[in-house]
């Protein structure tokens, strides 16, 4: 800094006294620190202070020895010797109190940005996440319907319901209403195992044909089949046996029934114990 020559200043004290002229004069109470974070130039003269003090907080320090004893000029500036330096902390956010929109008389977009977005972008997050756990984006074809659970997310999620229980999709009441009316065809088995299952049910279908073509297993599956082809009209073999037996008793009833008339007691035997008849 320039020092007075008499009463006379010299150029660069009236640069300074210029520049110190625009701006508030710095503060010296235990707030200035606090205040002058909104600006790095606030607690700054020219007059009072080197360039190199600018946009830094510094304090000088009380050393034993002399100020340039451990300066090194590459790391420093000889006019912070004998100073603490520290890094001017960041501007605090100002508290701004958020205006109320109305949701009736307010435009498309504010109402978009202020009431729609904040509750479906979460939903929309949630559901990408699902999503991704049912490998939605890795196959064609899944069980997951994003919007069944967006929808159930969404119910879920409603303010209103922050004290209930969480329901299921089909627990809901106008989603169960409109099932009602309009029922969904079934899920087909391919979307509803898992890997895991599919994987046992197609080993299991393997393991099966490498068995059925042992030749043990090929004799014996000829033998079932030669089997039922014979058992096949089985019923109607029954049937036929029957009425070959009705109608053969009933021949020997009507021979019984001449033989009565010449006084002669026959005894007809049924192939039946319990149609047994004495005559």
């Amino acid at each position: 800094m320039a020092k007075i020559i008499g009463e006379k200043k010299s150029l660069w004290q009236q640069v300074c006294d210029e520049y110190d002229s625009q701006y508030p004069p710095p503060l010296d109470n235990a707030a200035s620190d606090t205040c002058s974070v909104e600006t790095c130039v606030s607690q700054y003269s020219a007059s009072k202070h080197s360039p190199v003090f600018h946009g830094i907080m510094a304090s000088k320090v009380a050393v034993d020895t002399g100020l340039f004893n451990d300066f090194e000029p590459q790391c420093s500036h000889p006019a912070l010797a004998g100073y603490a330096v520290a890094p001017r902390p960041p501007p605090q956010p100002k508290s701004v109190t958020p205006e109320i929109i109305d949701p009736h008389t307010c435009s498309p977009k504010e109402y978009l940005e202020n009431y729609l977005f904040p509750a479906l972008l979460p939903g929309m997050e949630a559901m990408l996440a699902q999503a991704q756990r049912e490998c939605c984006l890795e196959r064609k074809r899944t069980r997951f319907n994003a919007c069944d659970f967006l929808t159930e997310w969404l119910y879920n999620k409603n303010p209103r319901r922050l004290e209930q229980e969480p329901v299921s999709f089909e627990e809901i009441p106008f989603v169960r209403d409109w099932l009602r009316e309009h029922p969904r065809p079934p899920i087909p088995l391919s979307l509803l195992l898992s890997d895991e299952s599919a994987a046992i049910l197609i080993q299991a279908g393997w393991r099966g044909y490498k068995v059925r073509c042992y030749p043990e297993v090929q004799e014996l599956r000829r033998w079932q089949k030669e089997l039922r082809e014979e058992s096949r009209d089985i019923g109607q073999r029954v049937q036929e046996f029957w009425a070959n037996q009705e109608s053969r008793v009933g021949r020997e009833l009507e021979d019984t029934s001449q033989a009565n008339r010449s006084g002669v007691c026959i005894r007809v035997l049924s192939p039946t114990p319990q149609n047994t008849v004495i005559l």
